[in-house]
């Protein structure tokens, strides 16, 4: 991190210009044997391609609210920065009806349709795959229209860091504010500097999930551990992992 660092964004900016090959987010899935990691770069550029996405093939503008009715997941975290880097509010298991855009997942398409703006469906399926035969009906296929998107990102308009960007268990962070709050989480969480390694089980729906399993390893220069469906996990298998993946702390 930066102290020029404003926004999820910046942290994000920065990392990649620290060290773009590192690992960011690795991320498991124990009810599917799913394991994917993602440097700094590949992160980042998923990123970049859904922010296009949100900017260009949504028209979204900062302050539009984007409804993520989405579990801890790899592709959530890349939807809460690509969020950050245009300027819109991520809505985390937000109200579909007040929302502007939605994200779902399996199990969330249902209510989603509440929202009467556009829809994208994401199938959680290992390696982010696209949805077979098709999406849902009411909903675009993210994994079709993402890499249809440019690598590189620019935002039309400058993102204010004071201006709302998240919205989850009812309370709404400024992009400053989850920066301030992401650094001074980081030392409680066992994130001691670039190297930190952090486990979450946690899940997206609280404040608490969203820093250890993306905002604090962000702004500590460390890197998560992003364990979904963590509790089908035997203990050993667990001690296992914390040891191959050089864990440092741990949170779930």
């Amino acid at each position: 991190m930066n102290t020029t660092d404003r926004t999820p964004a910046d942290l994000l900016s920065s990392a990649l210009a620290a060290d773009p090959s590192r690992p960011l987010v690795t991320f498991y899935d124990d009810a599917t044997g799913e394991r994917v990691e993602l440097s700094v770069a590949t992160f980042a550029n998923w990123v970049a391609k859904t922010a296009n996405l949100i900017q260009d093939g949504w028209s979204a503008e900062p302050g539009d609210r984007v409804a993520l009715l989405l579990p801890a997941h790899w592709q959530t975290a890349v939807w809460l920065l690509a969020c950050s880097s245009v300027g819109a509010i991520a809505d985390v298991a937000g109200d579909p009806a007040r929302a502007d855009f939605v994200v779902a997942g399996p199990g969330e398409f249902e209510r989603g349709l509440a929202c009467r703006g556009d829809r994208y469906a994401l199938s959680l399926a290992p390696l982010g795959r696209r949805f077979v035969p098709a999406p849902p009906d009411g909903y675009a296929d993210y994994a079709v229209d993402v890499p249809t998107f440019p690598d590189r990102f620019a935002p039309y308009a400058p993102v204010d860091p004071e201006e709302p960007a998240l919205i989850v268990a009812g309370a709404e962070l400024t992009g400053a504010e989850i920066v301030e709050r992401a650094v001074g989480d980081a030392a409680g969480l066992g994130l001691t500097g670039p190297g930190s390694r952090l486990l979450s089980g946690l899940p997206y729906d609280t404040w608490e999930g969203l820093s250890a399993g993306l905002f604090a390893p962000l702004a500590s220069g460390g890197s998560v551990v992003l364990c979904r469906n963590l509790s089908q996990l035997p203990e050993e298998a667990l001690a296992k992992r914390i040891e191959a993946e050089r864990v440092s702390a741990t949170a779930h």
